[in-house]
């Protein structure tokens, strides 16, 4: 059976990296974006990643620009904007596509392993549905991910244990990740 440590991912220097490396920690892994209304995502994320990093937990930052062109920048601008506005501390990547046939294999893993299962209810959520529909329907049955800030959450053994939309809250996601720990 597969798990994410079967991956290899490149960081922000171009160097090659074996999820292998992250074995017996528990992983929330996001695609995010810099010109996103969900990029406030990153306050939480980097408390979460301060308070629990030292329990075995690291958050992976993939950033991607597939959704409405929200992440223009380049590796070095995404890294500067993310520590600068947002103090973030954990592994951000180099910039990926999550949809269509460039995809990084892990993502089409990962969202192989937990399928998009909606947004949620109420009309926020309803609107987000439509536009990434609009967004995502060049991607055929390859649209993997429906939006910015999509959190799968990895066991310690490497299995995708759960994946968040980025209309959860974040409390919900905190929760879930000390569960795992």
């Amino acid at each position: 059976m597969a798990t994410v440590y079967d991956y290899t991912v490149t960081d922000r220097e171009g160097k090659t990296i074996s999820l292998a490396d992250y074995k017996g920690k528990v992983l929330l892994i996001v695609n995010t974006a810099t010109g996103c209304g969900f990029t406030p995502h990153y306050d939480p994320l980097e408390a979460m990643y301060k308070e629990l990093k030292d329990q075995g937990f690291e958050i992976l930052d993939f950033p991607c620009n597939q959704f409405a062109n929200q992440a223009p920048g380049s590796d070095d601008e995404i890294h500067e904007f993310c520590t600068l506005k947002f103090g973030t501390d954990f592994p951000q990547f180099a910039k990926i596509d999550v949809n269509g046939d460039t995809a990084d294999p892990l993502f089409a893993f990962l969202a192989t392993e937990k399928p998009f299962e909606g947004f949620g209810k109420g009309l926020k959520n309803a609107a987000l549905e439509k536009f990434a529909s609009a967004n995502n329907k060049q991607y055929g049955d390859k649209a993997y991910i429906k939006w910015n800030f999509t959190k799968f959450l990895v066991d310690r053994e490497g299995n995708v244990i759960a994946r968040f939309e980025p209309t959860v809250d974040m409390d919900d996601v905190k929760k879930a990740v000390c569960a795992a720990l």
